[in-house]
């Protein structure tokens, strides 16, 4: 704690008591925050630095916010070298996962999140550093996923003493492939006929690991946190959910299609939109 204390003077915040759980609990006179370790990529610091100040410009959906140091910066580093990162936050618990008025919310909270993550960052360049890439990723890379089955049937093939699972895999692969070929086909329909119509795809950021245990709930309503994983790609969020909420009820087919009902009763899905999550 002496360490992070020290590490924290380097923010506009008053300190008045640390806590370990996982990650630091601090409390400020500006409120309890989040003091926890960081290992991804600076880009990938600044893409996040850029989702949560766009929803809170929005206003609608209330998120956690990265601190910058009195220098403008978005980590600290002590002198083990480890990265460490200052967010807000509010007490709650993680919403309720077989409590399903709550989980129908979570599911409009969710479209809520997308219809005001379509946008385009932009991000001030500096001598010291560039505007990160951002890689558009709604589209899924089916093809690189069939070059990867027709690998591991070739290499099927070329085994001569199979083992048992080998065996099995060989007699049904080929389905798989199939399959992988006629949904590419419909990607390539739904491209095209988008380009046909010139409607242009926005780019949607996504939560990125958008599950309960990141949907804390408390008086004011839901609040979201831990956004590291945030992307441009929308559909991860929705199939993440709602793989979640639908295996507690043992894949009640019914119940799948309330919890699409919710998300579109906000904002419907775009054909590509529902052709990736199938």
């Amino acid at each position: 704690n002496d360490r992070a204390v020290a590490l924290l003077e380097q923010y506009e915040i008053e300190v008045l008591r640390t806590e370990k759980e996982g990650s630091d609990s601090v409390d400020t006179q500006q409120g309890c925050l989040i003091f926890k370790e960081y290992t991804g990529r600076e880009e990938q610091l600044r893409l996040q630095e850029q989702v949560l100040k766009h929803l809170e410009e929005r206003g609608t959906v209330p998120a956690e916010r990265l601190l910058a140091t009195k220098e403008g910066a978005l980590s600290v580093t002590d002198r083990d070298g480890v990265r460490y990162i200052l967010k807000t936050w509010w007490e709650g618990r993680e919403c309720n996962i077989r409590d399903r008025e709550e989980c129908m919310e979570a599911m409009r909270l969710l479209a809520r999140l997308h219809g005001d993550l379509e946008f385009t960052p932009v991000f001030p360049e500096t001598e010291e550093t560039s505007a990160p890439v951002i890689e558009d990723i709604s589209q899924p890379d089916y093809e690189k996923h069939n070059r990867e089955l027709k690998r591991a049937r070739r290499f099927l093939k070329q085994r001569s003493q199979k083992t048992w699972f080998e065996i099995r895999l060989s007699a049904v692969i080929d389905p798989f492939l199939e399959e992988a070929r006629q949904l590419c086909e419909e990607w390539k329909e739904i491209e095209l006929a988008a380009s046909d119509s010139g409607e242009e795809v926005p780019l949607c950021f996504c939560h990125g690991d958008y599950q309960y245990h990141n949907i804390l709930r408390q008086d004011r309503g839901f609040f979201l946190v831990n956004f590291e994983k945030c992307q441009a790609d929308g559909g991860e969020d929705l199939y993440l959910l709602c793989e979640s909420f639908w295996k507690k009820s043992e894949w009640d087919a019914e119940w799948g299609r309330v919890l699409l009902a919710a998300y579109e009763s906000v904002r419907p899905l775009k054909p590509y939109e529902r052709q990736d999550l199938v």
